[in-house]
């Protein structure tokens, strides 16, 4: 059996055997399938790590959505309420706005977490190290020790919409993404080793001889020309999505300066009403007695106009009648005091 190192790039990827009468059309299908596999569980992996801590997807029309804005949009999750997870909810807020925050509780989360670590074992890029190859076989059952553990905690199932559900269904949408970009399609994968593509209308022989005791470091890959295709597609997907959002920015611009317009007329018509009141104030010389007047009403009631007499009395009036009391006071008080006597002579 031959041994296949098999990276992606420089990165190490997993051990596969394989006979060295073995077609290479058949052995790069395989590579592939087992490359794309412990992509599929990685990402299984990370979502149910989510799901443990935060709970089940939120529909797409809700996330990233505050909760006063949910609330303002009527917008309901019926699939949260069908969604229960086993023993109960813990509620734990998710910041990024993609799940419900209806989180399992700590034993369930465990029973979660538990079959991640069991699953990412199964797959990881250690078993190159511990010399243990990696099959097709053991990527299934690391997928079916996730799936029979999201059906613990989840009897009810997952919505239609979540990751983790399309995953296990294989309608997973990764366009746009980066692991998108990771995955490699069976029909054009290739293997190269020694600086030559192991062409798929050939034997793995063909290339390695007749040892079956012979170990190769094989690339996995896509055609240059594939590649190029992939990232012009998610350059267009990139462009559209800026032009998408360049374009709302500037309806949002545009309605902001439709504001602007409106609050300026209104500052103006206030501040020419305020002007023409000025004027007319200044146009009626008797406006600010009458304010005054109405302005002391409150504190010392209604003012009545003096009578004709207490208009002719003197300012002074009240000066002098009170310094005549003060000497009659006086001189009164002088002549009521005894007369002083003086002491008798010894």
């Amino acid at each position: 059996m031959v041994l296949l190192h098999v990276k992606r790039g420089d990165e190490s990827q997993f051990l596969l055997q394989a006979p060295g009468s073995t077609e290479l059309e058949e052995l790069t299908v395989q590579v592939a399938r087992v490359y794309n596999g412990r992509l599929k569980v990685q990402r299984l992996c990370s979502e149910m790590e989510e799901l443990a801590e935060h709970g089940i997807f939120l529909p797409p029309n809700m996330q990233g959505l505050t909760d006063d804005q949910i609330e303002e949009l009527k917008l309901k999750d019926e699939w949260g309420e069908k969604c229960v997870p086993s023993g109960g909810a813990v509620f734990k807020k998710d910041d990024i706005g993609r799940r419900n925050g209806q989180a399992p509780n700590e034993k369930m989360k465990q029973v979660l977490k538990k079959t991640i670590e069991e699953a990412k074992a199964i797959i990881s890029k250690k078993q190159v190290e511990a010399g243990v190859c990696v099959t097709m076989e053991m990527v299934k059952d690391a997928l079916d020790q996730l799936r029979g553990a999201v059906m613990i905690v989840y009897p009810m199932g997952l919505p239609p919409y979540d990751p983790i559900r399309m995953e296990f269904e294989n309608k997973e949408d990764l366009s746009g993404t980066q692991a998108g970009l990771n995955v490699i399609k069976e029909a054009e994968a290739q293997l190269w080793w020694a600086a030559k593509e192991l062409r798929r209308t050939k034997k793995l022989s063909d290339y390695v001889g007749k040892n079956e005791k012979t170990k190769i470091i094989a690339k996995i890959q896509q055609p240059l020309q594939q590649q190029i295709i992939r990232l012009h597609q998610e350059l267009g997907r990139q462009k559209s999505l800026w032009a998408d959002v360049h374009g709302k920015l500037r309806s949002h611009i545009d309605a902001l300066r439709e504001q602007n317009m409106e609050l300026r007329e209104k500052l103006r018509a206030l501040q020419l009403q305020r002007w023409k009141a000025r004027k007319k104030s200044a146009a009626s010389p008797h406006a600010g007695q009458e304010s005054h007047t109405l302005a002391l009403e409150p504190a010392f009631g209604k003012i009545s106009p003096l009578s004709a007499d207490e208009e002719t009395i003197p300012k002074y009036a009240g000066h002098k009648n009170q310094s005549a009391t003060l000497l009659g006071q006086r001189s009164s008080s002088n002549n009521s005091a005894p007369p002083k006597t003086e002491a008798p002579q010894s």
